[in-house]
């Protein structure tokens, strides 16, 4: 049984709503204020004697500016639902599925998981299911870690490593909290996976999404799988309307 951590500090209590309360409500207006503030002497325009008014100008409203990250250069990019083998030049040892990504939403926080499949489809057990809160698998053949330089997440695979009952590793976007918070992929742009060969550091496969809908709050954007024992890449870039949780629970994943 697998637990997601959450990103966000804890719930609100009745001290800090207390205080945010005491921030935002003025005191009550009494007679004594009234009074003041009835007595007060208005501006006068000195021609005419007449009271002139102030205009107060509103407070701009200050938003964090969205950083783009350029995308690196992609040297075999695939269309959707396109398929390649990954084995035409000889046999892999080890691959770094990396991926990116930009939002036009401050709030989209996307995540990247994989999750580790048979022939059925469903994962090996709960701990074949790859993230930032389960780094690694049980078998130490695939690792997420976050990446500083082309890319902002990496999933590496020692394809010599990997549990043989292992047919189809599933690459996942998810927006953090995209349920609670109303967000969805129509907040997301120039989002990719690109297929690294760790041996040569060259590109093998790699696909840019051009499709983003706001009924979908996770994406599948590719798939490596296992056929006639030669591992390939599938483009998938599909997408639907779960989060986290809810892909778990489509390949098998207990979540507490």
């Amino acid at each position: 049984m697998v637990q997601i951590p959450m990103k966000t500090s804890g719930p609100l209590n009745r001290q800090t709503i207390l205080s945010i309360n005491q921030k935002r409500v003025q005191r009550p207006a009494t007679s004594q204020t009234i009074l003041a503030s009835n007595t007060s002497k208005p501006l006068c325009d000195t021609a005419s004697q007449r009271p002139t008014q102030t205009t107060v100008q509103p407070a701009p409203i200050i938003r964090d500016p969205i950083l783009q990250k350029p995308i690196p250069q992609l040297i075999h990019p695939m269309q959707k639902g396109q398929k390649l083998s990954l084995e035409s030049k000889g046999p892999l040892s080890k691959i770094k599925a990396c991926l990116g990504w930009n939002v036009t939403n401050n709030a989209c926080d996307v995540d990247v998981s994989a999750f580790l499949l048979n022939a059925d489809g469903k994962v090996l057990g709960d701990s074949w299911f790859v993230f930032y809160g389960q780094e690694q698998s049980p078998d130490k053949s695939t690792v997420f870690f976050t990446d500083s330089g082309a890319d902002l997440e990496i999933i590496s695979v020692d394809l010599q490593k990997l549990n043989t009952q292992v047919k189809k590793m599933v690459f996942v976007l998810t927006i953090h909290e995209a349920l609670e918070k109303h967000l969805n992929f129509s907040m997301i742009k120039d989002a990719y996976i690109r297929i690294i060969d760790q041996t040569s550091n060259q590109e093998l496969a790699s696909f840019q999404m051009d499709e983003y809908y706001s009924n979908v709050t996770s994406m599948m954007i590719g798939e490596l799988y296992q056929h006639n024992h030669i591992w390939k890449f599938n483009a998938i870039g599909n997408g639907v309307a779960r989060d986290l949780a809810g892909l778990c629970e489509l390949y098998s994943v207990s979540v507490i």
